[in-house]
């Protein structure tokens, strides 16, 4: 097979450019893309071995199916394969969402309203479906429904970015000590192996952990917008579970809830976001972009793209070495349910406050959302397109 022959850079980059230019429908599309790509066409990777690095990367803070995708580039040629895999899978969605940064600026006053309005809507719509398809994969039973009715209870009476990390914290802990999921059948083989030492996976982990508890001291004792910047990217990137949407109520929490992004813009790009292929953590892009305070334009864009994804990488450079003896342990899988039930209920709250207070202000915007969310749960249509049409109803009726 394939997966025996170490690859190069440029196929890496090859490869996974085509991906970031196609992959629509949100993280676990995108798992499904890759699995086509790298496990049934191309042999890059086994299928067990593919199902463990999904594991890990569920289990991981950070954007799932970015996650996979620098692994497997890891895995296949290399350090320089896995900042290919990356830059090509999320550099095409990064640059149109920093183009709109500048588009949507220019518009602006009345003739901006209307289709603002519709994104808006949209958002309301995908947000939903989100939550609804996470419940069915994350909440199949009564224990683990109760534990997201719980969370989403707690990440609305704590509307910061310390309620949702003591959400999930909390979620993985009454897993840990409440749950029983029936445990996984691991057969031998099919490891993944990576050109990481444990002395490299553990500078990693030194890395990561480093930054997450600098970077917040850094920020309180200057007034330099550039590290404020990235100590709240950086911060969003580090501490969210399940990736995708379940990004929205950290990203919100560090940039409009700090003034750093104006509210009708953060939720304008969020919608915007859902257009475009690749993984939404690129949104970041756009919310650098557009910032009030500190680096803005290109520059902004570039340092909240680097900040977001890089404690992804550093996690899975730390991680993967030592996953094959992790991914056996009954606890772990336990804390990890937990806090999957968990991500539902921040999802939740994020769908009321502030998706649906922004998203739906008028019956006709109740309308554009109702009809979205049944075109993407009823007639599966795909998401980009529902958020095209509903910008499209926003100018013309809204």
């Amino acid at each position: 097979m394939s997966q025996d022959r170490p690859g190069s850079p440029a196929e890496v980059f090859r490869v996974f450019l085509g991906l970031g230019l196609t992959s629509f429908g949100g993280p676990v599309a995108h798992l499904a893309y890759f699995r086509e790509a790298f496990v049934v066409r191309r042999q890059w990777i086994s299928d067990r071995a593919y199902a463990d690095l999904v594991a890990l990367c569920q289990f991981l803070p950070g954007p799932a199916s970015s996650q996979v995708g620098m692994a497997i580039g890891l895995q296949r040629a290399g350090y320089l394969g896995m900042l290919a895999a990356w830059a090509a899978f999320t550099l095409p969605s990064a640059v149109v969402l920093v183009a709109f940064a500048y588009g949507a600026g220019a518009l602006g006053g009345e003739a901006g309203t209307g289709w603002i309005q519709g994104l808006k809507a949209a958002a309301v719509a995908v947000v939903a479906f989100a939550v609804l398809g996470m419940a069915r994969t994350l909440t199949p039973d009564k224990q683990r429904a109760a534990i997201a009715v719980l969370a989403m209870s707690m990440v609305l009476l704590i509307p910061s970015a310390a309620g949702q990390v003591l959400v999930i914290v909390a979620g993985a802990l009454i897993g840990l000590l409440w749950l029983r999921p029936e445990p996984r059948e691991l057969e031998p083989g099919d490891s993944l192996a990576v050109p990481v030492r444990r002395r490299a996976a553990l500078a990693a982990f030194g890395v990561f952990l480093t930054l997450l508890i600098a970077l917040p001291v850094l920020a309180a004792f200057t007034t330099n917008g550039a590290v404020s910047l990235v100590d709240g990217f950086y911060r969003a990137g580090s501490l969210v579970f399940g990736g995708g949407h379940v990004v929205l109520p950290l990203l919100e929490a560090e940039t409009v809830q700090t003034g750093l992004v104006d509210r009708e813009a953060f939720l304008v790009g969020y919608g915007a976001a859902q257009a475009v292929p690749g993984p939404l953590f690129t949104f970041a892009a756009y919310l650098g972009a557009v910032t009030q305070t500190g680096p803005t334009g290109l520059i902004g864009a570039a340092l909240a793209m680097l900040a977001i994804f890089l404690p992804s990488a550093l996690l899975i450079i730390g991680g993967l070495p030592f996953w094959d003896a992790l991914r056996r342990a009954p606890g772990a899988q336990r804390a990890l349910a937990g806090a999957g039930a968990a991500v539902v209920g921040l999802l939740a709250g994020a769908l009321y406050d502030p998706v649906f207070t922004e998203g739906v202000t008028s019956p006709i915007a109740m309308a554009v959302a109702a009809t979205a969310f049944v075109a993407l749960a009823a007639w599966k249509v795909p998401a980009w397109a529902v958020v095209l049409a509903a910008s499209l109803v926003g100018f013309v009726a809204l």
